[in-house]
């Protein structure tokens, strides 16, 4: 038994007498067990102008049944405008949800979870105060509650854990129920207002948008998801609406102003210290990640904050503790965890992920763990005293945990032994420390539908991947891939600094690409090139030309081909360049409309080289990330602070970041680049220089373009969860994005 394994979800929110909810408020509702035998949990998770969301949770306390109605009567007007996970019809007050067909069945104890977006009065928006399952009513007392969850590092009560939602639709993948994302970004005389078009969303939604009560556009928008207001005022308000068979929806939430075509997250650094050996250490905003941690269908940020003496596994020497904090878009910080002095700083060390893993709809957030770890609430996991650290600097000793935290309080909700251990030092290539602590982490779809944890160890010798899976509060093993075992040698010494996922035999699950092997979803080598150790990959539909999709890497070891590019299916290499030293960066994606698909270039090799790794013309000026940032369906280069357009005689500047840093020194990566807010186009997340905030950048281009957003794709989505992971990487969707592309394939998912 650990020292602490608590249980999962924190109580409810306080009990308050008013009898309507505010504006605003994040409010919980429960009608309460009756001996009817059905319980109903009503939650409003956002309320705005004109419109509110909603999630309603049925717990079926009698006999199983299969095949569900659930009624009740709004009391001041409300109306339905929006659902999923089931069918609600509405006439006058009277509300009747059925179920979806696949979540028919609810067994005894079991549940089944919806939501719904509606409309109100601005005014008072009371709960249903009783509900009725297939015709017998829940009674008992219904009591608002409202205001916004304790953030105190106090622990709260914590009850017995809710239980896992009902099954989704066979294949569909889970995914995060997102608002618009509204924002209005200034444009010349202008704004540049843009929204997120769903992956549930069909070709049919339209919208219209308001600035104030004022609607902007003649007729519904059918095409790209934003809109310029040209001599529109700075600081304008706006809010859109989505037509849906010639209905208007509710109101969105307002739009996020971007006045200098920017918004800061107000962040707050810890303070500094000193080390045993007497080196003062102060610090940095490092990488950074999103999750909707409160699931009102924003994103907040998860932030990692780094010492000035964070190391190099090479480099011996003392090092701060690493901090996670959670911070809203309005810079309000709701936690802060400190791993502690057992767990080392430097980008090889410290892996984080942000996911609703347990698909209760709030994300959470995993890392590896030790002695003296403190949560978000204040709880310490194993001993508070013990210091494991040698002479040197390095943590070779000790226990090591693996733990998931809440992603609204910090509270550490299951831990666990981490996997692999370190064993015997030596026995990962060196007796000092260096090769032993070489972690990697990722999410990824592994079961075809629910998102699984992905913790390694170990690339230039030995590799050991263990995936996770976060159910009704606990981790539990699915499985552990180790290159030591009886037919996965080939996977010896061909791991990355980083590592991608994606499903890439076509069979609705992910894979684990870890550099020059792949891991199947069921813990089994798939592919090994054989060549080795590098610094850069990227994995997406690179040649549109051909079924499937590719691999692009880069290769360290001077007697293996400098860069090649693979099937992602069976690793058979399609291309390859000639050995040439290090390769240490390489990029490939499409940045030229002169050549057909994605274009591949690197340090240590002359060109650019198309899909048949032929040389089309001249380098990029950089070689580190990728933007979606103009118009355009062709990605920009992001290196350093700036975004740059890349042409045949020179690349054009389209921005340069202001009063902003990048992090991990040479490598010069953003905190977070990827599709966090507004139409499909990315956004670029940069630390101010003094680290006070989190600098957000959105484009202020129009586009012709309708896409839905990329977090709805699944291989982009966990593409953006495993970006922080040692040598960062941008993002790439399952699907060709880029000149000439094809209209893409609805994603199949279902919204939590």
């Amino acid at each position: 038994m650990h020292p602490f394994l608590p249980r999962r979800r924190t109580a409810l929110l306080a009990t308050a007498s008013a009898a309507t909810l505010l504006a605003g408020a994040l409010t919980t509702v429960t009608a309460a067990a009756a001996a009817t035998g059905c319980r109903v949990d009503y939650r409003i998770t956002n309320q705005w102008g004109g419109g509110f969301g909603a999630d309603v949770t049925v717990t079926n306390l009698g006999d199983p049944v299969n095949g569900w109605t659930l009624t009740w009567s709004f009391a001041a007007g409300q109306q339905v405008t929006q659902f999923w996970n089931a069918t609600v019809s509405q006439s006058g007050a009277q509300v009747t949800a059925r179920d979806a067909g696949y979540n028919a069945a609810i067994g005894t104890g079991g549940t089944a979870t919806f939501g719904f977006n509606a409309s109100w009065n601005d005014t008072s928006n009371p709960a249903p105060t009783s509900f009725a399952l297939n015709g017998a009513t829940c009674t008992g007392a219904t009591t608002p509650t409202s205001g916004p969850p304790p953030t105190s590092a106090s622990p709260r009560p914590s009850p017995s854990p809710t239980p896992t939602t009902t099954t989704p639709p066979a294949g569909a993948k889970q995914m995060e129920k997102l608002d618009r994302g509204l924002v209005s970004v200034r444009s010349g005389s202008g704004n540049l207002v843009s929204w997120r078009l769903l992956g549930t969303e069909t070709s049919g939604v339209t919208f219209n948008l308001y600035r104030g009560g004022t609607r902007v556009n003649g007729t519904p928008i059918t095409g790209a998801t934003s809109w310029l207001d040209s001599g529109a005022a700075a600081g304008a308000a706006y809010t859109v609406r989505a037509v849906v068979n010639g209905a208007e929806q509710a109101a969105s939430a307002p739009a996020l102003q971007f006045p200098n075509g920017y918004l800061d997250v107000p962040i707050q650094a810890p303070p500094g210290g000193t080390t045993p050996t007497g080196e003062a250490y102060t610090y940095s905003a490092n990488d950074a990640s999103v999750g909707d941690l409160d699931g009102d269908g924003r994103y907040e940020f998860v932030l990692k904050w780094d010492p000035s003496n964070s190391k190099d596994n090479s480099q011996s020497g003392y090092t701060g503790n690493v901090y996670l904090d959670a911070y809203t878009l309005t810079g309000a910080r709701l936690w802060r965890v400190d791993l502690g002095r057992n767990i080392r700083s430097g980008a090889h060390y410290t892996q984080f992920q942000v996911y609703d893993y347990d698909g209760d709809g709030d994300a959470e957030v995993a890392a590896k763990t030790a002695d003296g770890t403190r949560s978000g609430t204040g709880q310490v996991i194993g001993s508070s005293s013990a210091d494991h650290r040698n002479s040197s600097g390095y943590v070779l000793a000790g226990p090591e945990y693996l733990t998931m935290f809440d992603g609204r309080t910090g509270a550490a909700l299951s831990t666990v032994d981490y996997d692999p251990p370190r064993g015997t030092v030596s026995s990962w290539g060196d007796s000092y420390g260096n090769r032993v602590d070489r972690f990697l982490a990722a999410t990824a779809y592994l079961d075809g539908q629910r998102p699984s944890l992905v913790m390694a160890r170990g690339y230039y010798t030995r590799a050991v991947i263990a995936a996770w899976d976060f159910r009704d509060g606990t981790l539990r093993k699915r499985w552990t891939f180790d290159s030591n075992a009886s037919g996965n040698g080939a996977a010896a010494g061909q791991g990355n600094h980083n590592l991608s996922v994606a499903d890439v035999d076509g069979d609705g699950r992910q894979e684990i690409v870890y550099g020059a092997a792949t891991i199947d979803d069921n813990g089994r080598l798939l592919w090994s090139t054989g060549t080795g150790h590098g610094d850069a990959m990227h994995v997406g539909d690179l040649d549109p030309g051909r079924a499937g999709l590719e691999v692009f890497k880069v290769d360290e070891d001077g007697s293996k081909p400098s860069s090649w590019m693979a099937d992602a299916r069976t690793g058979q290499l399609l291309w390859q360049t000639a050995p040439n030293g290090d390769n240490g960066r390489g990029v490939s994606d499409d940045v030229w409309a002169g050549s057909p698909g994605a274009e591949s270039w690197s340090s240590a090799v002359d060109g650019l080289l198309n899909t048949r790794g032929q040389n089309v013309g001249r380098k990029p000026s950089s070689a580190n990330f990728l933007a979606w940032w103009d118009g355009d369906p062709v990605r920009e280069l992001l290196d350093g602070t700036r975004i740059d357009k890349y042409g045949t005689g020179g690349d054009t500047r389209l921005l340069t970041g202001s009063g902003v840093a990048s992090n991990n020194g040479t490598k010069s990566t953003p905190a977070l680049s990827g599709d966090i807010l507004g139409d499909w186009r990315e956004e670029v997340v940069w630390r101010t220089a003094d680290s006070t905030a989190l600098r957000i950048y959105s484009t202020p281009t129009p586009t012709g373009l309708r896409l839905p957003t990329l977090m709805h794709d699944p291989q982009y989505r966990v593409a953006v969860a495993w970006q922080n992971t040692a040598y960062n990487q941008p993002p790439h969707p399952g699907f060709h994005l880029g000149d000439g592309m094809s209209t893409p394939p609805a994603p199949k998912i279902y919204l939590r």
